[in-house]
């Protein structure tokens, strides 16, 4: 009979160890079963039984694999790989299931779009081999002819790289011809945003969160929050009530809603894998408390912002979509969530928070991601402080 035991992972999440033996002396089979979120416990359990008595089925009926089978698996499809010849054949057998091991959800989908929509229909049935660089160069020029934007060209640059490297090193192919391709450059009529484009100025953010004034309570509350704390989109909208201290004045972000249309609406761990805490101010938790007593009105929810009439989560994609009406009733430009995020850690770095900080709260793995997203706020800061001494001279000097 198959045994259970709940364990954890280093972030927290709880999973159960199924585990079926193989007899005296052997390895027994094992799987994991993670505890979905907001179950109850009698919940967990009663699923828990029929997961385990289907492993258990499996592996009586052969189905379950033991690690020396996986190997012998593992080195006959090795020798399968090494027969792929086509663009689409390695695409499709090597490389996407080599990089879903270790993608999310979001980048799987991401990278699925660009292969069956970009480069397979152009490069899907040429040889391996036979793929030149002349050829990736017109394809990349006909991309950005097609007037697709320059960030979008330079990922399709970087998967086909990723694809023809892989092959190089895997001895597939006997040189990658994406050494010889240039890096795209922006068209001529397509200027790259400077960074200082991609926030809004104090007087700028004033005047939105006015405006959100005037919007219903649910859209009031999310654009202040984004404002105020620079979350992402999806960290807003998988916040749940327990995640938020009204007495300290913080809110804990440990989730990521994001949606893709193969897996629907999911919620992931936050995108560097780290749950971090993030101070609020007093205005944002009042509309908060305000939100939560309105919402208790209709529905019962764990999410702090729901779809309307429900009490399901709002969907990742509705806040884009809403912003550009927002925009468009008031009159501010290139209106979307990312920009608060940016408006948020732009005023923060500008005011004198240290960039350290600021990266902390952003949620970023590295500062040195802060540093070159906030460059433009860092020149600003340092020019303040060299304005600074020249005031400080001057009025020595008059007094």
């Amino acid at each position: 009979m198959a045994s259970t035991k709940l364990m954890e992972t280093k972030d927290g999440k709880r999973f159960f160890k199924i585990s079926v033996s193989r007899g005296y002396g052997k390895t027994p089979y094992t799987m994991r079963w993670y505890w979905p979120d907001g179950w109850s416990k009698r919940s967990v359990e009663r699923e828990l039984k029929k997961v385990s008595a289907e492993f258990e089925r499996a592996c009586s009926a052969g189905e379950v694999l033991n690690r020396s089978q996986e190997k012998e698996k593992a080195a006959q499809e090795a020798a399968e790989a090494a027969k792929l010849k086509t663009v689409r054949q390695y695409a499709d057998g090597v490389f996407m299931p080599t990089k879903e091991a270790t993608f999310s959800e979001n980048a799987r989908s991401s990278y699925r779009m660009f292969l069956d929509k970009h480069i397979l229909p152009v490069l899907g049935d040429v040889l391996l081999v036979e793929v030149s660089p002349a050829m990736i160069s017109k394809l990349l020029i006909d991309f950005q002819r097609a007037g697709y934007a320059h960030a979008t060209t330079v990922k399709l640059y970087n998967i086909l790289n990723g694809i023809f490297e892989m092959a190089f090193l895997d001895d597939s192919i006997p040189m990658n011809p994406m050494l010889k391709v240039k890096r795209p450059a922006p068209r001529k009529d397509e200027q790259p945003k400077e960074e200082s484009d991609k926030a809004y100025t104090v007087q700028e953010l004033s005047y939105i969160l006015s405006c959100a004034a005037q919007e219903p309570l649910q859209w009031q509350t999310y654009i202040s929050l984004a404002a105020d704390t620079g979350l992402r989109r999806g960290e807003c909208c998988g916040l749940q009530w327990g995640d938020i201290d009204f007495k300290a004045g913080a809110v804990t972000v440990r989730r990521n809603l994001q949606y893709t249309a193969a897996a629907g609406v999911y919620a992931t761990s936050p995108k560097n894998g780290k749950v971090r805490v993030v101070d609020v101010g007093p205005d944002t938790l009042a509309l908060l408390k305000q939100l939560r007593e309105k919402q208790a009105q209709s529905c019962i929810s764990k999410w702090c912002f729901t779809q309307e009439g429900t009490a399901e989560p709002m969907h990742p994609q509705s806040p884009t979509r809403y912003f550009q009406k927002f925009g468009q009733r008031y009159g501010v430009k290139d209106f979307h969530p990312h920009k608060l995020r940016h408006s948020s850690a732009s005023i923060a770095i500008t005011n004198g928070a240290d960039v350290v900080s600021v990266s902390e709260r952003l949620g970023h793995s590295d500062t040195a991601v802060t540093l070159r997203m906030y460059a433009h706020a860092n020149e600003e800061s340092i020019r303040r402080a060299g304005q600074t001494v020249r005031d400080a001279l001057r009025n020595a000097q008059n007094g």
